[in-house]
C-alpha cells in the first residue's frame, strides 16, 4: 500500500503545479494585456491632444503648413495603425518625430512660445509622453517575463500544452535609425 500513497502524492504534486504554472500564465497574459490596454490609453490621450495644438500653432504659424500637415498625417497613420506590433511602433515612433519638429517650429514664435494655451498643451503632451514611455517599459518588462517563463524549463511544457504564444517587445523599429540617435541641442 505503501507503495500506491507514494505514486497518488507524486501524482497529486504535479497536478497541483501544473494547475500554479497554468494559472501563472494566465496572470502573465492578462498582465500583458493590461499594459497595453494603458499604452492605447496613453496614445489616445495624445491622439486627442494633438488637433487643439495644431490649431493654436496655425494662428501663429501660417506659413508652416508643411509641418502641420505632417503631424496630422503622422496623427492619422498611428491612428490607424494596426495591432501588428512593428506597424504600431513605427507609426507611433513617427507621430513623435513630427511632434518634435512641430515644437521647434514653434521656437520661431515667440508669441506663440508665450501663449497660455500652448504652453499647457505643450505641457500635458510632454507628460503624456512621458507616460507612454513609462508604459512601454511596463509592458516590456511583462513581456519579458512572460517569453522567459514560456521558454523556461518546466514552463515550457505548460505553456506547449496549453499553446501560450509569446508576445513581441514594443521597440523602436530598425529602420528608425534617426530615433536612435541622440538629440543635437545648438544655442
Amino acid at each position: 500500500m505503501t507503495p500506491l500513497y507514494i505514486g497518488l502524492a507524486i501524482i497529486a504534486v504535479l497536478v497541483l503545479w501544473a494547475v500554479f504554472a497554468y494559472n501563472r500564465f494566465v496572470s502573465m497574459v492578462q498582465r500583458g494585456r493590461e499594459a497595453w490596454a494603458d499604452i492605447d490609453v496613453q496614445l489616445k490621450r495624445r491622439y486627442d491632444l494633438i488637433p487643439n495644438l495644431i490649431e493654436t500653432v496655425k494662428g501663429y504659424a501660417t506659413h508652416e503648413k508643411t509641418v502641420l500637415d505632417d503631424v496630422t498625417n503622422a496623427r492619422a497613420r498611428a491612428m490607424g495603425a494596426t495591432s501588428d506590433l512593428n506597424q504600431r511602433g513605427e507609426a507611433e515612433n513617427m507621430l513623435s518625430s513630427t511632434l518634435k519638429s512641430l515644437f521647434a517650429v514653434s521656437e520661431n514664435y515667440p508669441d506663440l512660445k508665450a501663449n497660455t494655451n500652448f504652453l499647457e498643451l505643450q505641457r500635458e503632451l510632454s507628460d503624456t509622453e512621458n507616460k507612454i514611455q513609462a508604459s512601454r517599459r511596463f509592458y516590456n518588462g511583462v513581456v519579458r517575463d512572460l517569453n522567459t517563463a514560456m521558454q523556461s524549463f518546466p514552463g515550457n511544457i505548460i505553456a506547449n500544452v496549453f499553446r501560450f504564444e509569446s508576445r513581441e517587445f514594443f521597440e523602436l523599429a530598425q529602420d528608425e535609425e534617426a530615433a536612435r540617435q541622440p538629440v543635437a541641442v545648438k544655442f
